[in-house]
């Protein structure tokens, strides 16, 4: 049993050493680092919309609107890079298939377009 419980030693070890190194890495950030607030690091920054205390206030949705656009128009360019690395072994029905997966992600751009979700105004 005790030969057992030697294997997972080493995994015992790193997770002690992790969790001192991640310790060691806050507290250290704690005692070195000033802590001077004022109101313009408590300002918002680039985030749109200034801090507010209730959750239930209103804010724009446009937000959000851009945010989900740009994560469908970014997933395009994350299925390329594999597309085009393995575009000799796919063959024509892989080509073809991107093809029209590319067409898609076009119509659905104009549509948002000629909508007015990308105008900010």
């Amino acid at each position: 049993m005790t030969d057992y419980l030697l294997g997972y030693l080493p995994i015992l070890i790193f997770l002690l050493i992790a969790v001192a190194m991640a310790l060691a890495a806050v507290g250290g950030s704690y005692v070195l680092a000033r802590h001077r607030p004022d109101p313009e690091k408590d300002s918002a920054y680039e985030c749109g919309f200034e801090a507010f205390d209730d959750a239930r206030t209103r804010f724009d949705v446009r937000y959000y609107l851009v945010a989900i656009l740009f994560i469908i128009f970014d997933l395009e360019v994350a299925f390329l890079f594999p597309w085009a690395v393995s575009l000799g072994d796919i063959g024509l029905v892989g080509f073809w298939s991107m093809m029209v997966f590319l067409l898609v992600l076009t119509v659905g751009f104009i549509y948002e377009w000629r909508k007015g979700a990308l105008e900010w105004e």
